[in-house]
């Protein structure tokens, strides 16, 4: 049904957990995974002068950006590596991580986005925002969102 599905992460206990039970789906659909990390845009230092030494330079936050998204990702690789699927990482950059969403799952011919919710609901959800929920809104593709009932480790 699905041959080539986006399992996004964020690095954080929730999204690992999310990217586990992604790779699980994609072995019972025999589908090729695509994990991604959305990073935010290198910021340029406007408010002040001249630029603190301790400052990174756009490409030493690159490179650490790439470097963390390897590490978030090691996770889903791994379980896509055992489970026998084709599989690949990307880390992304951007501000609109939704939006980023979205424009990888269409240029890497995504059959479906795969994330996580923090099952928030009610104030939480409407103060806090929600990247799915703009995935959602933003996509025609089908999103499987995969909600954590507690938080991991409790």
């Amino acid at each position: 049904m699905y041959r080539k599905i986006l399992i996004t992460t964020d690095g954080s206990a929730v999204s690992q957990h999310t990217a586990c039970a992604g790779v699980k789906f994609a072995q019972q659909m025999q589908a090729e995974v695509l994990a991604l990390f959305v990073a935010p845009s290198y910021q340029y230092p406007v408010y002040v002068e001249i630029v603190p030494p301790a400052y990174p330079s756009e490409e030493e936050y690159v490179a650490q950006m790439r470097r963390m998204g390897e590490e978030y990702m090691g996770s889903i690789m791994r379980a896509a590596d055992r489970a026998g699927l084709t599989h690949s990482c990307m880390t992304a950059f951007s501000d609109a991580a939704a939006l980023k969403i979205v424009d990888v799952a269409e240029q890497q011919g995504c059959d479906l986005i795969f994330m996580g919710s923090h099952g928030r609901s009610g104030w939480g959800q409407l103060l806090l925002g929600s990247v799915t929920n703009k995935v959602l809104s933003h996509t025609t593709k089908p999103v499987l969102v995969h909600r954590l009932i507690r938080e991991p480790g409790t």
